[in-house]
């Protein structure tokens, strides 16, 4: 990969130019570009691929305007994405990095349970696809493996902030009772934790093991059977609404991409030790380099919203679906930042709330009453306003607009507190 080409030619003979590549911000924005070609001149190809080999959705018929006009529209577009993403990380991330190796896992596991499952219903016939206990347990399985990577693995640290004040005071200048904000207020050394973040508060930073203080003395060593169940909890929740909001044309593929650009801020600052010091928050490490990943996520979400926006000419299926809501989780369990999720991933909250909702809702009120009831008139939600009457861009375009809303208060807790 180019990294480690330009890295040699930088060292070996000084070559002109070599040196970008040592920076993040550079490396990014050629991440970006590189899935923005990938997605939008690969993406036309695999698409005329897809429907030499018939390879289309198959509509159940809900009643919805328009619904059946998108009869035999090509699925399994998550291919395009994933090769989008894959393809940019391998050519300019750090392939050592401990975090670039779990979340390309993660891409490579969860794109293929979804493409088994796309498999299953376009070549086999079969609408249910693959079972819902399989997904479930891949998702399981992925869960168990990040939870314990992020607890045992070594190269997985954080730097723990400075509290002792008297080492403060001797050691750093003051100004009218302020910390000059030069000053670095980390140890030097790094150490293992199960620590997150809690937005809002203060001295926000929280700690897994306090579920199991009731031990006694050296309980700490036990807070993985909290934060294993945590993590698992946490990737097959949002990898589910991901794959529930993708219902609508563009919808699930730009709210990904709203998602992903705030977890680009978030990796950035929290792999700066600077910009951690300065805006008083956990500074994680090597974590810096996920801004390359994260990046090559973006473009391929837009480049792939440039066929998939209305009238959609094509579908990322659940290849695509699921492997978008389990790389947000586990970017977000990485950086520390999963308290956050139900801000950042409001949309993906309230589309699997609604359908929670609406199933519990008529099961209880057909067992009560002998008929079933429904809260909306059809879940997921987006299909309730759909119900109402509402043309679909409009529904897309203002759940973008809340997504950007819920993306810039994600945002600013980072000073709000």
């Amino acid at each position: 990969m180019l990294y480690y080409l330009f890295a040699y030619l930088q060292k070996a003979f000084d070559f002109p130019g070599a040196g970008m590549f040592e920076y993040i911000s550079f490396r990014a924005g050629m991440a970006v570009i590189t899935s923005l070609i990938i997605s939008m001149l690969f993406g036309k190809q695999l698409i005329n691929f897809l429907k030499k080999q018939q390879v289309g959705e198959s509509i159940r018929d809900l009643g919805l305007e328009g619904q059946m006009e998108k009869q035999g529209t090509p699925t399994m577009g998550g291919l395009i994405i994933l090769g989008a993403i894959l393809i940019p990380t391998l050519l300019f991330a750090k392939l050592e990095n401990i975090y670039i190796i779990i979340i390309l896992i993660t891409t490579l596991w969860l794109g293929l349970i979804g493409f088994v499952d796309d498999y299953i219903k376009v070549f086999r016939k079969d609408k249910k696809g693959l079972a819902g206990k399989f997904k479930i347990l891949g998702q399981v399985i992925l869960g168990l493996f990040v939870g314990l990577m992020m607890y045992f693995s070594p190269d997985i640290v954080i730097r723990e902030r400075v509290t002792d004040e008297s080492f403060i005071e001797t050691n750093h200048n003051f100004n009218q009772n302020r910390i000059n904000e030069t000053t670095i207020l980390f140890k030097a050394e790094s150490t293992k934790s199960t620590k997150s973040t809690i937005p809002f508060v203060k001295n926000n930073e929280f700690d897994y093991s306090i579920f199991v203080g009731w031990l006694g003395e050296g309980y700490q060593k036990w807070a993985f059977l909290i934060f294993i169940p945590a993590v698992i909890l946490i990737i097959t929740a949002v990898s589910n609404g991901a794959n529930l909001t993708d219902g609508m044309d563009g919808l699930a593929t730009g709210t990904s991409a709203i998602i992903g650009i705030t977890l680009a801020v978030f990796a950035y600052v929290s792999g700066n030790i600077f910009f951690a010091n300065y805006l008083n928050i956990m500074y994680i490490p090597n974590s810096g380099e996920l801004v390359i990943f994260i990046s090559a996520f973006v473009g391929a979400c837009i480049g792939f919203l440039w066929y998939n926006s209305f009238p959609a000419q094509v579908f990322m299926g659940d290849t695509g679906s699921l492997a978008l809501g389990g790389i947000i989780a586990v970017f977000a369990i990485m950086l520390r930042k999963e308290l956050l999720i139900p801000i950042l991933c409001g949309i993906f909250l309230a589309e699997s709330l609604s359908v929670v909702m609406q199933v519990s809702y008529f099961k209880y009120t057909k067992h009560k009453f002998g008929a079933g009831k429904r809260i909306f008139k059809m879940s997921p939600l987006h299909h309730h306003y759909q119900v109402k009457g509402y043309p679909e861009p409009k529904i897309v375009l203002r759940f973008f607009i809340v997504g950007i809303m819920l993306a810039i208060f994600t945002v600013i807790t980072l000073k709000i507190r």
